[in-house]
């Protein structure tokens, strides 16, 4: 009995073992069919990838027999070239680096050349019978710029393209031209911006708003002077100091030196001209050379001479001051600004009716007691700001996208709109608004006491003299733009020393 259960054991024990190897067995066959499935796979693949790399060796052999032929060209052309002694020094390329004029133009059209023109309308204007004729004068004034250009590109003309934008505060422009007398309505202006965008294609007219000409030229000139394509560019800013350092930059520049040229309007400002680079003027037909005026001159009054038998009407005299006033002592800085408006009445011989918004800048003129210690201009001093030193440090302690906007802050809701990069969410406090106020002003503005916006933000003269002395550490205002006699800080190598 023992003996038959130890057999059974044995039986058992013989049956689990075989099913164990059917088992390894049936893994075996799966493996082995997995691995040829995967191996016809990668077949399939290859051939694909190999047949591929096989057209791609064929086009790179032919792109190769093209590239020596052209090499076997233009070794002959140089060999030509040098024979006769006539040759053309120019930039080296992958091939050779002296080719012929002919096939300088050849490449120049290959390549689609183009000269940028970049344009502050601000300050760089078109001449009045242009502006005033709307439409048709945009028109004909942007056929006359792009001449002008081409002429400069003497033979290769026909092959360069000419690129125009210009930038330009279109409302705040209407406005000082309307002043000044050379526009007699906005829709003028705007029907010229027009005619000048539609008369080329590559030209435009862009309202970019307030303060942000400057910044959108010299962006757009770095990026294009990266471009092998852009051969040159003319910059109209030549009333603009703001751009000596950018433009600075670029006469040192061996790359850039020689591609870059002011065009010209108003004279070129010694700052820019100090910087040695090339001014093309084009007042004679084009552009103005005067700036707008936004005031009427002050006025002078002589004394006058006694009334004398003539048809103009005799001056009315001033009421006499009482002998018993006492004298004035001279007043305090924010006395002298409030002093100074509005201008007191004066009768003339010929009536004068200036502009409001001339006649709230214009300077009284009152007696010697009553003068301002200071007059920088004729659109005169900004009035004074009473600044909370804590809503001062809250503004300045923003950084970066949290920074304020001053545009929007100052003048309305900012005309970039989700493009621009600083904070429009905040709502400041009364004495906060004042603070970005002053801020702002310590950015010297670009049209200086020529300015003719009403509610420029900007600072028309340096807002940090305290006792004779400027006390911002990188002030960014002209001496002329301090009181005389102002001690400022004297710049070295490395920065701004005591004074």
């Amino acid at each position: 009995m023992a003996s038959t259960a130890g057999v059974m054991d044995f039986i058992q024990r013989y049956q689990a073992l075989r099913a164990y190897q059917d088992n390894t067995d049936q893994l075996l066959t799966d493996l082995l069919l997995y691995v040829q499935q995967i191996e016809t796979a990668v077949r399939k693949e290859n051939e694909v990838v190999i047949g591929r790399l096989h057209h791609q060796l064929e086009d790179a052999a032919e792109s190769g027999r093209e590239l020596l032929r052209e090499n076997q060209r233009l070794e002959q052309i140089i060999a030509n070239t040098r024979g006769n002694g006539q040759y053309l020094q120019v930039e080296p390329r992958n091939v050779a680096s002296t080719i012929s004029e002919r096939d300088i133009e050849a490449l120049l059209q290959k390549h689609n050349p183009y000269v940028l023109v970049l344009i502050d309308g601000n300050g760089l204007l078109f001449k009045e019978h242009y502006v005033k004729r709307g439409i048709d004068g945009g028109r004909k004034a942007a056929q006359a710029l792009k001449a002008a250009i081409l002429k400069q590109c003497h033979g290769l003309a026909t092959e360069i393209e000419v690129i125009a934008k210009v930038c330009v505060n279109l409302a705040g422009l209407a406005q000082a031209m309307q002043r000044d007398g050379s526009l007699d309505n906005e829709s003028q202006l705007k029907d010229f911006a027009v005619g000048f965008t539609r008369a080329v294609a590559s030209f435009d007219f862009i309202d970019v708003g307030s303060g942000s000409a400057d910044v959108k030229i010299q962006e757009a000139t770095t990026w294009h002077l990266k471009n092998y394509n852009c051969k040159h560019i003319i910059l109209g800013v030549s009333h603009d100091a703001k751009h000596a350092t950018f433009v600075d930059g670029l006469m040192h520049d061996e790359t850039t030196m020689g591609r870059v040229t002011i065009l010209e309007g108003v004279p070129t400002v010694r700052e820019l001209t100090a910087t040695g680079i090339h001014v093309l003027n084009l007042t004679d037909t084009l552009f103005r050379s005067e700036r707008l005026v936004a005031n009427p001159p002050p006025l002078t009054i002589a004394p006058l001479p006694p009334p004398v038998a003539s048809p103009r009407p005799a001056p009315v005299a001033a009421a006499p001051r009482p002998a018993s006033t006492p004298a004035v002592p001279p007043p305090s800085y924010a006395k002298a600004i409030k002093s100074a408006s509005p201008p007191p009445k004066m009768s003339l011989p010929i009536p004068l009716q200036p502009k409001p918004a001339a006649a709230q800048r214009q300077v009284a003129q009152v007696s010697k007691s009553q003068a301002p210690p200071w007059n920088p201009g004729p659109r005169g001093l900004d009035s004074p700001l009473n600044v909370s030193q804590a809503a001062l440090d809250n503004v300045k302690k923003r950084k970066d996208s949290d920074k304020l906007c001053n545009n929007h802050y100052l003048r309305g809701p900012c005309s970039k709109g989700d493009d621009c990069c600083f904070e429009h969410k905040y709502k400041p406090t009364n004495e906060e608004v004042v603070a970005i106020a002053y801020l702002t002003r310590l950015n010297p503005c670009t049209a200086g006491q020529d300015c003719d916006v009403d509610n420029c933000i900007y600072g028309h003269h340096c807002p940090t003299v305290r006792d004779g002395r400027c006390t911002h550490p990188n002030c960014k205002f002209l001496p002329e733009q301090h009181p005389p006699g102002t001690i400022l800080r004297k710049k070295s190598n490395n920065g701004y020393e005591d004074y």
